[in-house]
């Protein structure tokens, strides 16, 4: 069986496209509301230290790799993480413009992922397999629910699409490799319990460093705007739990989610705004 489940028909490679969002930052650019641009800006804050670990827990393993494909999308996971990561630093330095502490926030989120450097390589992929999971199904939901968009500015809805295919197209990349190096599952089981404590830890606390801001942080309203958004209606992480928690299965993999269908018709949509400009 070859090394890399990718189809055939997805191709891992990097699209050279910048946005500039300075403008869009300097506004509640989600339809006005604070929660939900709170959410998004709070997900950004981790991606480009983030992105950078994910990056590095592949290349401890990417000479081990002898499937021609696999190892051609090893190249694209990068070159996509790179850019990613290039993209949401330029937007963390629009919301440190805006007034935010940043500096503060990545000294907070640094602190972990100084940790997270130390750790044996098999664990820093196992980590990176699991985050990658819920960028995937996240990137999925975007995808899935354009509703959960709406009232964004245009150019905030591109990047974020973007984004979200990237990550649709190499969600089983590092899990390829981690299957091919490590493959204890028991492992990348475990370790996901780590992942996910962490991941809504830094997003909830991101989100509070963002609303204490703009003067929200104990507005009862917002939070019951917020609660509502992400787990009544249209509950953006109540809808994402079951394929969240898929990931606990013995023969779980990424592309058990079979979304390419979803994800050329974003495809088709985010080349027609590109070359609109």
């Amino acid at each position: 069986m070859p090394a890399s489940s990718t189809p055939v028909d997805v191709s891992v490679a990097p699209r050279h496209i910048r946005f500039d969002v300075r403008e869009e930052l300097k506004t509640l650019w989600h339809g006005n509301d604070v929660f939900r641009t709170a959410f998004f800006n709070a997900l950004s804050l981790q991606f480009p230290e983030g992105e950078q670990q994910f990056i590095n827990a592949v290349r401890h393993y990417r000479d081990r790799i002898t499937d021609p494909k696999l190892a051609q999308e090893i190249r694209g996971f990068i070159g996509q993480e790179a850019l990613h990561s290039r993209e949401h630093k330029d937007y963390n330095e629009a919301l440190k413009a805006r007034g935010y502490d940043v500096d503060a926030i990545d000294r907070r989120f640094h602190k972990h992922m100084e940790w997270v450097h130390r750790l044996p390589p098999s664990r820093q992929l196992a980590g990176t397999c699991g985050a990658e999971h819920y960028t995937a199904v996240l990137a999925n939901a975007i995808l899935s629910h354009p509703e959960w968009m709406e009232g964004a500015t245009p150019t905030m809805q591109r990047l974020w699409r973007w984004h979200a295919i990237e990550e649709t197209e190499h969600k089983s990349v590092a899990f390829d490799v981690y299957r091919a190096c490590i493959g204890d599952e028991r492992l990348r089981r475990v370790v996901f319990l780590f992942v996910t404590y962490n991941f809504f830890k830094y997003t909830f606390l991101n989100t509070c460093s963002l609303l204490k801001a703009e003067g929200k942080l104990w507005s009862l309203r917002t939070w019951l705007g917020g609660v509502n958004f992400l787990w009544g209606r249209p509950g953006v992480l109540r809808r994402c739990l079951p394929e969240f928690l898929a990931y606990f299965r013995k023969d779980f993999h990424p592309w058990q989610q079979d979304n390419r269908t979803l994800l050329q018709e974003n495809l088709r949509q985010l080349e027609a705004e590109t070359a609109a400009g």
